[in-house]
């Protein structure tokens, strides 16, 4: 790890938001892609999916866990809450704390898991 941090590219930062908000639906396809390699023929582009989701999953997952129940609320709200129904004000007044530290929150959670990725 560098000891200076280094900023995370734009489209670095949106790719692992992507991943953050179709957390539930990579769960899903995971364990489908599981089922049907376990009835078929395993070839390799399947596992190498298998391989990168299953990354993308631990990595999420793990940083999550780790987070204090304010910071897991924020997550559940911006990224799993759907249809999403709040602007930045509404999320930070549902957590409760203030729009710019709800701001500096998602972007610690999203550089720590694209940290855990390695991503940077």
């Amino acid at each position: 790890m560098p000891t200076v941090k280094e900023r995370l590219s734009g489209g670095t930062f949106k790719h692992v938001e992507g991943e953050l908000y179709h957390f539930h639906e990579t769960k899903k396809e995971l364990q489908q892609i599981k089922n049907e390699i376990l009835h078929t023929k395993a070839d390799l582009p399947n596992v190498q999916r298998v391989q990168h989701l299953e990354r993308v999953i631990e990595a999420i997952s793990t940083v999550y866990d780790e987070l204090p129940k304010e910071k897991k609320r924020l997550v559940k709200i911006l990224y799993w809450s759907r249809p999403q129904k709040y602007n930045w004000e509404g999320i930070a007044s549902q957590v409760p704390i203030s729009k710019r530290q709800a701001q500096r929150w998602r972007k610690s959670i999203v550089e720590d898991i694209a940290n855990r990725l390695g991503w940077r």
